[in-house]
C-alpha cells in the first residue's frame, strides 16, 4: 500500500463520510478545514478517482467512495488492533474496553455483568454505548467498540456472534385489564386491542421496532391499532395505565412481572422469541481483559437459564 493511503487518510476520508462534510470531519478530528481537504485531495489523486460530489450543498459518496469505504473500515479498524496488541504486552489487564449494547439489553443483568468485572479489574476503563441492533454491529465492524450486546445474529463475514440466550415474547397488559393473567387460543383474539411499540424509522434498521408488526403480519392479521413509544421504560409505565398492551421479551417485563405491576396474557398460538448474541470483529484483536469480560457475560447468561429467570 502507497505511504498516501494509509490508516490516516482513510480514518480522515471515512470522517469526512460519517460526519457529511470537511468542516465537521474537520472538528472531530481536531485539524484545519484545509488539512482534511488537503487529505482527501491527496487521497482522490494516488486513487485517481473523485471519491466525494457535492449534491445540493451536501457532500456525497462517490461510486469510488462507496466501494472504499467498507474496505477503509477494516483497515483502519485492524490499525488499531494492532496499536491495542502492542499496548496490550506492557498492560494486560488495564486499558479501555468500549461496549456497544442495545437498549433493551441495558438492564439488571448487564449491571450485574459490568459489577463483576469490575471488581477484578478495576484498571480496565469500561465505556458503554446504546444503539439499535444493527448500529451495534455497525460500530463493531468499525472497531470503535469492542464488544457488542444485540438481538439477532448478523449475516456479515466481518463478524462473529455467538448465541447466549434466546428469550421468549410475552404479551403484557395491565392488572385490571380483562385478559390479565388469563389465556387466548390466537393471537387474532388480541386484534382490536391498542399495542404499545418501539416506532419503525425510516432509514434506521431495527429488529425489535418491527418485531410485533411482522408477528401480526405473518398470522394473517394485517393493520393494527398502535402507539410508538421509543423508550422500553415508558413503555412498561404505559401498559400499566392500561393504556395499551405490548409484546416483551421474559427479562424485560421480569421485575414487573416480579412486583406484580403488570400482568400477561398467554397467546397459545404466539411462538416468538429473541436471540441474544454477542457480537466481535472477526480476526479483530481482543485482550486478556475483553476475553475475560465476554466470560463473564456467558457466565451470567448461563446462570440466568439455570435458575428460570
Amino acid at each position: 500500500m502507497d505511504a498516501k493511503l494509509d490508516s490516516d487518510a482513510l480514518l480522515t476520508f471515512l470522517t469526512v463520510h460519517r460526519r457529511g462534510g470537511i468542516s465537521s470531519a474537520a472538528k472531530a478530528l481536531h485539524r484545519s478545514q484545509p488539512a482534511i481537504s488537503r487529505r482527501i485531495a491527496l487521497l482522490e489523486q494516488e486513487l485517481a478517482v473523485p471519491l466525494f460530489e457535492r449534491i445540493a450543498g451536501r457532500t456525497m459518496l462517490s461510486d469510488a467512495g462507496r466501494v472504499l469505504v467498507p474496505y477503509a473500515e477494516r483497515a483502519v479498524a485492524a490499525a488499531q488492533d494492532a496499536e491495542n496488541a502492542v499496548r496490550a504486552l506492557a498492560r494486560p489487564n488495564s486499558g479501555p474496553i468500549a461496549l456497544a449494547v442495545v437498549g433493551t439489553l441495558a438492564g439488571g443483568r448487564l449491571s450485574a455483568v459490568l459489577k463483576r468485572f469490575a471488581a477484578t479489574h478495576p484498571q480496565v476503563e469500561l465505556s458503554l454505548r446504546t444503539a439499535t441492533s444493527a448500529e451495534v454491529s455497525d460500530m463493531v465492524r468499525r472497531g470503535e467498540v469492542t464488544i457488542g450486546l444485540r438481538y439477532d445474529r448478523d449475516g456479515s463475514r466481518d463478524l462473529d456472534c455467538e448465541l447466549l440466550a434466546s428469550e421468549r415474547l410475552q404479551v403484557v397488559c395491565a392488572l385490571d385489564h380483562p385478559r390479565a393473567g388469563r389465556r387466548v387460543a390466537k393471537l387474532a383474539e388480541l386484534r382490536g386491542e391498542r399495542w404499545i411499540a418501539f416506532p419503525v424509522v425510516p432509514g434506521r434498521r431495527e429488529i425489535t421496532a418491527a418485531h410485533v408488526f411482522a408477528l401480526f403480519h405473518t398470522h394473517g392479521l394485517g393493520e393494527i391499532a398502535w402507539t410508538p413509544v421509543d423508550s422500553l421504560t415508558a413503555q412498561k409505565r404505559l401498559v400499566e395505565a392500561g393504556l395499551g398492551i405490548a409484546l416483551l421479551s421474559e427479562s424485560n417485563a421480569a421485575e414487573e412481572l416480579r412486583q406484580k405491576t403488570i400482568a400477561t396474557i398467554g397467546v397459545r398460538d404466539l411462538k416468538a422469541s429473541h436471540d441474544v448474541v454477542t457480537v466481535t470483529r472477526r480476526g479483530g484483536f481482543l485482550s486478556a481483559a475483553a476475553r475475560r469480560l465476554l466470560e463473564i457475560v456467558r457466565k451470567e447468561y448461563r446462570e440466568t437459564r439455570a435458575l428460570g429467570r
